[in-house]
């Protein structure tokens, strides 16, 4: 921890005494999120300790115990056992996690997306109005991948937005919404999207020593036309040439809700002899990324590195086993803001991107009304991470 992060917020006064409340399954990643902020205020408490404003500043934990029981029937209710009047909270939810179960008269269910989602509002209920702030940290934004009407249907986010900041919630914060647009279901109200780049940048570095990272050697690209934001993004910081696939879709016809990818079609420069960076905002099943991957192997490009925030990795692991094997794929990039399997924390081409630091840092700094500008835009952080990998491979030399 360097002296210019420890000291960012001292300027201000924090909006309420700090609470954190971790719905079922994001139980780790909110003890790690714990263990910074304990560290980080136990740092500046004494420069405090006599103000009133800053009361209640450094505790010895800021997490505060909530548990959301099922009856019989798999009916639930929320339960906070302590008090959170006057409190800055923060809910931290993953609405992904299916690793979690409960009881319907006897029979084991696992949680949807749609339980988590009721489980956070029964939370939100059991506040009751009195906490100063709430802020909701939901890292895989429920339902955005139904964001827009094609049809006759249902939008979800939106309405899911609506119900939240009808209930008292004052800000959101998600990671790589699938559409940022839907934040317009919500104009009077906080919405962030972060962009976790330097978290992929910084582990692809660590986890690989001998890149050549310039425009004759490396490329960026975006498997789809809805991804070009991120690509262009990490293109420009990293100094690279950027390239995208778009989805050559059969019109004539309806699969699963959607007309079947009949080819995946190159626009950029030449790709030989270039490693690749993969960017997009998650893996579902797979099957459109490795067929990206593959594509690109038949052009010519040598390393391969996909970089997604969310591995859901719905189809399980084996085609990502069989294209490492193969050769298609180096390295698979994830962050930890869902829930991983211990099989996939395992394998050999995965690198696990932790954001409990980077959390930690927008809890603390929202707490302190501060501006996090520079936490969503991190062009220095990147730049000095560069840097500090190319003087690296000079040295060695």
């Amino acid at each position: 921890m360097t002296v210019r992060e420890e000291t960012r917020n001292l300027e201000t006064i924090p909006v309420g005494s700090l609470g954190l409340i971790p719905l079922r399954g994001c139980g780790e990643m909110a003890d790690r999120i714990d263990e910074y902020l304990v560290k980080w205020r136990t740092l500046r408490e004494s420069e405090h300790k006599d103000s009133l404003a800053f009361s209640g500043y450094q505790r010895d934990s800021y997490l505060i115990k909530s548990k959301v029981p099922r009856f019989g029937s798999g009916e639930g209710k929320g339960v906070i056992m302590e008090s959170v009047r006057g409190t800055d909270l923060y809910l931290l939810v993953d609405v992904t996690n299916y690793n979690e179960t409960y009881s319907v008269s006897g029979n084991t269910n696992h949680m949807s997306p749609d339980d988590h989602y009721q489980d956070l509002k029964r939370i939100i209920s059991a506040v009751g109005g009195k906490a100063r702030r709430i802020t909701v940290i939901m890292p895989f934004l429920y339902e955005s991948r139904q964001h827009k009407r094609t049809a006759r249907e249902s939008l979800d986010c939106a309405i899911a937005l609506q119900e939240l900041v009808n209930m008292g919630v004052d800000n959101i914060i998600t990671f790589d919404a699938h559409d940022p647009r839907v934040q317009n279901a919500i104009p009077l109200h906080g919405f962030e999207t972060v962009q976790p780049a330097y978290q992929f940048i910084k582990n692809l570095l660590k986890a690989e020593p001998n890149l050549q990272i310039d425009s004759d050697h490396m490329m960026v690209i975006s498997p789809d036309e809805g991804g070009m934001g991120r690509a262009i993004y990490i293109a420009n910081v990293m100094g690279l040439d950027m390239g995208m696939f778009y989805k050559r879709r059969d019109y004539t016809q309806i699969v699963n809700g959607r007309n079947p990818i009949v080819a995946h079609e190159f626009l950029g420069t030449s790709v030989e002899n270039k490693d690749m960076i993969i960017i997009d905002d998650m893996i579902s099943s797979g099957e459109s990324v490795l067929e990206v991957a593959a594509a690109l192997k038949k052009r010519g490009a040598r390393k391969i590195f996909i970089c997604t925030t969310f591995g859901l990795f719905t189809n399980g692991l084996e085609k990502f086993d069989q294209a490492f094997e193969k050769g298609y794929i180096d390295r698979v990039l994830t962050t930890n803001l869902i829930y991983q399997t211990p099989e996939l924390l395992q394998r050999e081409w995965y690198v696990n991107c932790d954001m409990s630091k980077y959390i930690a840092y927008l809890i603390d700094t929202l707490n302190h009304d501060a501006s996090i500008s520079d936490l969503l835009i991190p062009n220095d952080k990147i730049q000095r991470a560069l840097n500090k990998y190319k003087n690296k491979q000079s040295d060695n030399d």
